[in-house]
């Protein structure tokens, strides 16, 4: 049976899967995945390990729009106007998550440095789908909704970086290799700021051609080759996709007047990309192996809930937020997707040791805050009074 008429039946049952999903008012992506789960090799092996480990070009397209919309949030007198209060918020939570799920996996569980920083290191990352679906379902305005999608945009970012730092570190400690400033600093540092002027030029070229195109298919098929020279580019020169698409999405939105035109453009590339990526991601999900890691699985929950929870709740302290702010932000903040499941990806690729077991514990979590986010955010934009922009004066 050819892969390419494997992955039309991955297409058709991920679609149905997300229709049910939505038919049970739970989000496409947990249907996605479940429909990924009956395709792999823990149920009807239509697909197997090696043709999953073939596809990574599916991954590195879908995230790379993915990233590239994160950069929508990135105006930058939309930024101006947020201050510092939404990053010193999204610093605590990130820090608050990477402390808490580390101390869960390296203390009690007694996993290895790497293991531990790595998947840690993937718990500060938002999915704004979720939040974004809620705000508008609700009409919701306030000081609350206004801190959400920000903090949420900022914490993938970081999210990102900090991922990054934690591969670098994760490789010396499985090389068995001495630490050293140059390694754990000047490096990461130095991938980051390439990644950052990589995505800069790439994105500069893409608003300077891509709003003097008047067709649109052509405007979508420039966009396709500017990602993938992006995603090209930046594994052949050992920087960050994900962080480099991110940028050329900050710098086209930034550049341009006609960034909306180019954002539609890469848009239409992602409903089949999206649906095959979450439908693919879950048939690599192992069920013989979630058996082994599920108490693992069910404790990394709860310590990202906690960590983004106390950490936003101590940077909204700090800067002196309002109280319905400190309440409810940090539950409004635990939906996980795309980008948790692309750097679990990312470990399976370049870590494999482990990668198998966090993809599995990140999954079995995408699923749940999948479920859950939503519900909690909806509860706390409620709780907060915020609901069709109407503020009560409870906090």
């Amino acid at each position: 049976m050819g892969i390419l008429f494997k992955l039309g039946i991955a297409v058709l049952v991920g679609m149905l899967g997300g229709k049910l999903s939505n038919k049970l008012k739970l989000p496409k992506v947990s249907g996605y995945i479940v429909a990924g789960l009956l395709l792999g090799p823990s149920v009807t092996k239509l697909f197997n390990i090696k043709e999953l480990n073939n596809l990574n070009i599916v991954n590195d397209m879908a995230l790379a729009c993915i990233t590239f919309g994160i950069g929508n949030s990135f105006l930058i007198s939309d930024l101006k106007k947020m201050g510092k209060e939404s990053f010193i918020i999204t610093v605590s939570e990130v820090l608050g998550a990477l402390v808490i799920v580390f101390s869960a996996m390296y203390f009690i569980f007694g996993k290895s440095l790497a293991f531990s920083l790595v998947i840690a290191s993937m718990s500060a990352a938002t999915a704004p789908a979720g939040l974004v679906m809620v705000i508008n379902e609700l009409k919701a305005d306030g000081p609350l909704v206004r801190n959400i999608l920000p903090v949420a945009a900022f914490d993938d970012a970081l999210g990102i970086m900090v991922f990054g730092i934690a591969i670098e570190i994760a490789k010396i400690s499985m090389r068995g290799t001495s630490f050293s400033i140059i390694s754990i600093v000047v490096n990461p540092a130095l991938e980051i700021l390439l990644s950052l002027v990589l995505g800069l030029i790439l994105g500069v070229i893409m608003s300077y051609v891509g709003k003097n195109i008047k067709e649109e298919d052509q405007l979508v098929a420039f966009s396709s080759g500017i990602l993938l020279l992006a995603i090209g580019l930046s594994k052949y020169t050992g920087l960050s996709p994900l962080l480099v698409c991110m940028v050329m999405g900050g710098t086209v939105i930034n550049t341009t007047r006609a960034y909306k035109k180019i954002f539609k453009a890469v848009n239409s590339l992602t409903p089949v990309l999206n649906i095959l990526f979450f439908t693919l991601a879950g048939a690599s999900l192992e069920l013989n192996i979630l058996s082994t890691v599920g108490l693992i699985g069910v404790v990394y929950i709860i310590a990202r809930a906690l960590g983004k929870i106390l950490g936003t709740a101590v940077g909204a302290e700090i800067v002196k937020s309002e109280p319905i702010v400190k309440k409810y932000l940090g539950i409004s903040l635990l939906t996980q997707g795309g980008i948790s499941i692309g750097l679990s990806m990312t470990v399976k690729e370049m870590l494999p040791e482990m990668g198998e077991s966090i993809v599995t514990i990140i999954l079995f979590s995408v699923l749940v805050f999948e479920i859950m986010g939503p519900i909690l955010a909806k509860i706390g934009i409620t709780k907060a009074g915020e609901v069709n922009g109407m503020l009560s004066k409870k906090s």
